[in-house]
């Protein structure tokens, strides 16, 4: 067989990860507009002399840093999505940045508890005027932030791959859609220090006009909660993507019912998801008149969104 002969079933696997996706250039946008912010009140921080101001710059530099793994996970994937050392491409350097910031969400969490609950037992002193404008700046900056991010949801565009192990043409694959969990984590991390400010603002409020010096620890506390439970939520969502837990039932079944026509029938089934809204799946089918696997392959609905399809068939003795 001659080697021209062989491209039919050639493919590469970058599945679209080659392209910029649709958080890339606004999460960029993001660590640029959060690092200005940065330097801005460090810089204040140092003339004034406000460590108020000092402070919370330090502190929009560890947002830098998670927001920055985030535009980091970007560039690489698509950078490297054609690197043949990547079996299935770089699709899950996606779920990676997001399971990274995730962590870092926990620590943030952490970090607000812990300081919630030692200024309960031990109240300090607090300048509300120079807090309540740093926490004012700090939510305009965040929500502006938020805004841009678009609420951290973005369906990844990956536009159309037909390959040789899926006999779908290029033309009949859609658009695959899934959670970009890097832009979920940096939505999240924007929304955390949105959430601080406001917090901040109510208890500083509080604190100053009612004497509720007590609002203060408390709303730190609640905030870490939330911020904790978000970042659960999102460190289960990329542990999953990143130990290839099997696909969600809709997408099994519909596998199943197209394959599982007359006698043939799956012995097993393993769908997994190697990019966002992107899956591929190993099918072990079985039948007493056995069908050629590129048939199988032709029975898969393009809406399922599988890329990758490796099929073995079995006749049944």
């Amino acid at each position: 067989m001659h080697t021209h002969e062989l491209d039919r079933w050639k493919h590469d696997h970058a599945f679209g990860q080659d392209r910029p996706m649709a958080g890339e250039r606004r999460t960029l946008v993001v660590v640029a507009v959060t690092a200005v912010t940065m330097v801005a009140e460090i810089a204040a921080g140092l003339w004034t002399g406000s460590m108020a101001l000092l402070a919370d710059g330090v502190h929009m530099a560890s947002h830098v840093l998670a927001l920055g793994i985030a535009a980091f996970a970007y560039i690489y994937a698509r950078r490297h999505a054609h690197d043949p050392r990547y079996s299935f491409g770089t699709g899950k350097v996606n779920a990676l940045g997001g399971f990274t910031g995730a962590l870092l969400l926990a620590v943030v969490a952490l970090g607000m508890g812990w300081e919630s609950a030692v200024r309960l037992v031990e109240p300090g002193t607090v300048a509300y005027d120079e807090a309540i404008v740093v926490a004012v700046l700090g939510l305009a900056v965040n929500a502006a932030s938020a805004f841009i991010l678009g609420g951290g949801r973005a369906h990844g565009h990956h536009g159309h791959h037909g390959h040789g192990h899926d006999d779908h043409g290029d033309d009949a694959l859609p658009h695959g859609h899934g959670e970009d969990h890097t832009l979920r984590s940096a939505y999240l991390h924007v929304l955390t220090d949105a959430l601080t400010s406001v917090l901040a603002i109510v208890a500083l409020l509080g604190a100053k006009y009612a004497g509720l010096t007590w609002l203060d620890p408390v709303m730190g506390v609640v905030g870490a909660l939330l911020v904790a439970n978000w970042s659960r939520g999102l460190l289960g969502r990329t542990a999953q993507v990143l130990l290839d837990r099997q696909a969600p039932d809709a997408v099994r079944d519909g596998v199943r019912a197209a394959l599982e026509q007359g006698g043939d029938r799956i012995a097993d089934l393993h769908v997994w998801s190697i990019a966002p809204g992107t899956y591929a799946a190993v099918v072990s089918v079985v039948s007493h008149a056995p069908l050629p696997p590129d048939e199988y392959r032709a029975r898969i609905p393009a809406s399922l969104a599988i890329r990758h399809v490796s099929i073995e068939v079995h006749r049944c003795r």
